[in-house]
């Protein structure tokens, strides 16, 4: 039987409930308690605990309920606490399922909610917290990543963004080029009518390539041969007008070598980034860490208001295409460790000793006279 859905409450009935605790399903975690007679006690759905017979078994719709009724929290999975990381996870991975097999129109929330047996408000919560995303937005990346990978395959646009799931064109080009960079008949083409002006140069941390469409910087790339980093950025817009210009690309490269070699802390420089809405924040967020300091991956979560996500704000950071601009190397693992760095640790240990070498005081404000005021 399908639960019904009363604002934001979810009644599923006692046969549903019962097999629930029969099969242990910690996904029903969060919708339901169960009361035992004989023990006094309410549990989780997915309480480890022995099962108990049928006919000692009463359900509630929250813990409150079963403590106004005499029931006691068990000790084994504490139902009054917040769902355990796997219950969260296992939920978040069913959503998921069911809107990756959806096609055409995505399930609203009060569809996915149903299928789930959860309450809309606690499944968009639980997502947003485990993903860093809603399932609105999950759903639209998936359904982006599908039509690039039909694109990628040879379809034209059209098949392309009905096969995706697309209900109409306007709804593909309504946020196209926030999300490729492009129209997607420009990217149908590889970027056909974009036109890419770069340079490389050689830095204190090996060559660097910096690449810009009119619009403002598009890649800052680290490497040791020339020859590879240009390959890359062919390989990424393989139709587009690509021209090395050393002269038009000269005042942002000379900023960016600065800053490398600490004489310019803070870069303002225009971008133009290809990207979904949860990396546009992050790498917001990589720019508001200071000069010279680092956060770890849980800190940068907290900041754009996704403490769960950690592991999201990790791939983010991992597909930040404009090195150095978008600080990736500020942020380290929890225990200290550097963690990863698409252009390899030394680079990003490098970067990091010149950083809090030039955030230092001078040693004219290190050996000025630190005694009180008015002595």
């Amino acid at each position: 039987m399908i639960p019904v859905i009363d604002g934001e409450k979810i009644v599923i009935d006692d046969e549903t409930a019962w097999q629930a605790v029969r099969n242990r399903e910690a996904a029903f975690d969060g919708t339901f308690v169960y009361g035992v007679h004989s023990t006094g006690v309410y549990c989780r759905p997915g309480c480890p605990s022995r099962r108990p017979r049928r006919d000692q078994v009463v359900f509630y719709d929250s813990g409150a309920e079963a403590r106004a009724a005499g029931y006691r929290p068990c000790q084994r999975c504490h139902p009054d606490e917040a769902l355990p990381a796997s219950a969260r996870a296992e939920l978040v991975k069913r959503a998921c399922t069911v809107l990756d097999a959806s096609e055409g129109t995505t399930p609203t929330l009060e569809v996915l909610a149903h299928e789930l047996q959860l309450s809309p408000s606690h499944l968009h919560r639980i997502f947003k917290e485990v993903t860093g995303l809603t399932p609105r937005q999950y759903a639209a990346g998936r359904r982006l990543q599908k039509f690039k990978s039909g694109i990628q395959a040879g379809r034209d646009v059209t098949t392309a963004l009905y096969d995706a799931g697309y209900s109409s064109s306007s709804r593909l080009y309504e946020n196209a080029a926030a999300r490729l960079g492009m129209t997607p008949a420009d990217y149908r083409r590889g970027g056909k009518t974009v036109d890419i002006t770069y340079t490389v140069v050689e830095t204190r941390l090996g060559r660097m390539l910096v690449a810009a469409t009119p619009r403002g910087i598009c890649a800052v790339n680290f490497g040791d041969q020339e020859a590879s980093l240009e390959a890359g950025l062919r390989a990424e817009f393989a139709s587009a007008v690509i021209q090395r210009d050393d002269a038009h690309l000269k005042a942002w490269v000379d900023r960016l070598v600065a800053h490398l070699e600490g004489h310019l802390p803070n870069l303002a420089l225009p971008l133009d980034l290809q990207a979904t809405a949860f990396q546009l924040r992050v790498w917001e967020a990589l720019r508001q860490i200071p000069y010279g300091e680092t956060r770890t991956y849980a800190q940068v979560a907290s900041a754009i208001g996704q403490a769960k996500a950690a592991r999201a704000v990790g791939s983010a950071i991992a597909s930040n295409p404009v090195a150095v601009i978008n600080p990736c190397h500020r942020v380290i693992r929890s225990d200290g460790g550097l963690g990863g760095y698409r252009w390899g640790p030394e680079r990003k240990q490098a970067l990091l000793e010149q950083e809090r070498r030039h955030s230092q005081p001078t040693d004219s404000t290190q050996g000025q006279d630190k005694r009180p005021r008015g002595k």
